[in-house]
């Protein structure tokens, strides 16, 4: 099994990742600059309200990529005292306040649309060669819709992805603009300003995504039920899990966190073994399930939703003075090496580890046995007492 990278590894991948980010974006910037002021212009002098609404959508998308490269940048660097778990909420919190943005401008454009469509006097009359503009910003934005997503899969970026389908939004709001174009050339006035207030609504329903999905991020939502279901799946396969509960997820930026507890199916056995089977639960989550960052193991050697949970049995500097007075006049005590305590169904059980050869045979390791386990028979704290004759392979 892959070891999971380490500190400076994971500090490289981070920085591709933004370089990555930084290269696409930039490229979509240029684009938008273009676009934003091809539709502008044109619409201005072909008096297309809709070209003029769909190139303020181009305009705006200057300010997603800006907030990408920014939030991309800031949420790739390591985590410190103040942000101990990294700073992917960063990017979260870019996205919310791009979805706002969004929603303001389409509710600005809607609003001039109809306010036109009310007043008849103001209705505009594009020309018909306004809509060669739309044209190419279909062509233009789809180009750069295919490119981006490519990129965004090729890192597992997220934040990528999300502006890469904001680049084909843009692609799709062109082609209602195209349709209004058409409209209106055919006699229909009011069909540029209602062409206006659809691309006004589809850029107001794409910052309500954007903002909604990261508002659940920030109250930390959890993960999808497919992939909840995987992540147990995965977990269960992991060799000495007996069960799971308490099984938690939520995002932070383009990462997933997931804490679980974990019931051994042996709940005997070291804590040695305990951490190193926590370690490949998960090293075996974050290595098949995309996107997760981290998972916080719990170990429970049984079922404490229905095991009865005791927090008042003593711990094991109480105890063991218990159990050195009860069993001090047993005779042979001197021979016990280690004891061994497991917390179990409400009640500690104690594992007495003495050395094997100090005994003469087996009938005076039995009367042995009793007598230390008769001392605690109705002992409400202590529960089975097992002797366990350790013997030197030397």
């Amino acid at each position: 099994m892959s070891e999971s990278p380490s500190a400076p590894a994971q500090t490289s991948i981070e920085g591709r990742r933004y370089e990555v980010t930084r290269k696409v974006t930039l490229i979509g910037t240029a684009v938008d600059a273009g676009l934003g002021a091809l539709k502008l212009v044109t619409g201005w002098f072909a008096q297309s309200q809709a070209l003029i609404a769909d190139g303020v959508h181009s305009l705006s998308d200057l300010a997603t990529d800006l907030i990408v490269i920014i939030a991309a940048r800031k949420a790739g660097e390591e985590a410190d005292e103040e942000h101990p778990y990294g700073h992917g909420r960063f990017e979260t919190l870019a996205t919310v306040v791009l979805g706002l943005s969004l929603i303001a401008v389409g509710a600005g454009l809607a609003f001039d649309a109809v306010r036109r469509m009310l007043e008849p006097e103001l209705l505009l009359h594009p020309a018909p060669w306004a809509i060669w503009a739309a044209v190419v910003s279909v062509i233009a934005k789809e180009a750069i819709y295919q490119y981006t997503i490519r990129q965004a899969r090729k890192i597992r970026s997220k934040l990528l992805e999300a502006n890469a389908w904001h680049s084909r939004s843009d692609a799709i709001s062109s082609l209602v603009v195209i349709a209004g174009l058409l409209g209106t050339m055919a006699g229909l006035d009011y069909v540029d300003a209602v062409a206006a207030i659809v691309v006004a609504w589809m850029i107001g329903r794409i910052g309500w995504d954007f903002a909604l999905h990261s508002v659940r991020e920030l109250v930390d939502t959890g993960l999808d039920e497919e992939t909840v279901a995987s992540i147990r799946e995965t977990i269960m396969t992991v060799e000495g899990v007996g069960a799971l509960h308490e099984l938690r997820t939520r995002r932070m930026g383009s990462s997933a966190l997931v804490d679980v507890h974990i019931i051994l199916a042996n709940p005997r056995v070291s804590v040695s073994e305990g951490h190193q089977l926590s370690e490949a639960v998960r090293h075996r989550v974050m290595q098949r399930i995309d996107d997760i960052a981290d998972v916080m193991v719990h170990i429970d050697p049984e079922d404490d939703e229905i095991a009865p949970v005791r927090i008042d049995l003593p711990s094991r500097a109480k105890l063991e003075p218990r159990l050195h007075k009860a069993w001090s006049t047993v005779e042979g005590w001197e021979r016990v090496e280690e004891l061994v305590l497991h917390y179990l169904g409400g009640r500690v059980h104690v594992e007495v580890r003495v050395a094997g050869q100090a005994f003469s045979g087996a009938s005076e390791f039995e009367s042995f046995r009793r007598a230390l386990a008769a001392k605690f028979e109705n002992d409400a704290d202590v529960g089975n007492v097992s002797v366990v004759r350790v013997f030197d392979a030397r």
